[in-house]
């Protein structure tokens, strides 16, 4: 056999294999893509008069004050009875307000926060707009994420809303 017509007989081999290997990369950077997920939204609260973070169902997201720089608090099954960490699968970078990153709980799983901080939603919250987790308080106080530049001036509801509840942090 010649050389040239060989060459037709190899190129034909090696065309396929790069065509195999940019569909594999277009397919790769696709998915890449789509692993920003909004997961959050905003929404101006009527009884703080504040814009806040709620998850994708409009329910109000919480951070806790002392959970800062990677120090968790709700980390055992009586704060996890109560506050429902807002996760994400690995690889997920969360969208839809900024200063949004995750943070990997204690358990493992990825955890949305906002300006550093893991949010939560409060159990005791049952449709968009409810804020009855706001001012409860643990090792720290709970307040919803809020994108407003002022903290609402709206009076805190009582420290604990569920009298004869034991608490979680100490």
């Amino acid at each position: 056999m010649t050389r040239a017509a060989t060459t037709p007989r190899l190129l034909i081999p090696v065309v396929l294999a790069l065509f195999l290997v940019a569909a594999l990369f277009a397919a790769r950077s696709q998915s890449a893509s789509g692993m920003s997920r909004q997961v959050v939204k905003t929404a101006m609260n009527a009884k703080l008069h504040e814009k806040v973070l709620v998850n994708r169902r409009g329910l109000t997201l919480y951070s806790l004050s002392a959970e800062q720089r990677g120090r968790f608090i709700c980390a055992n099954t009586a704060c996890l009875s109560l506050w429902t960490p807002l996760v994400v699968s690995k690889g997920t970078t969360p969208a839809g307000a900024p200063h949004l990153s995750t943070v990997r709980r204690p358990d493992g799983r990825l955890q949305v926060a906002f300006q550093g901080r893991p949010v939560y939603t409060f159990k005791g919250d049952r449709k968009p707009g409810d804020v009855k987790g706001n001012g409860f308080m643990d090792v720290g106080v709970w307040r919803p994420a809020s994108t407003s530049s002022t903290k609402s001036t709206t009076p805190a509801p009582p420290a604990n809303p569920y009298p004869g509840y034991p608490g979680y942090g100490g």
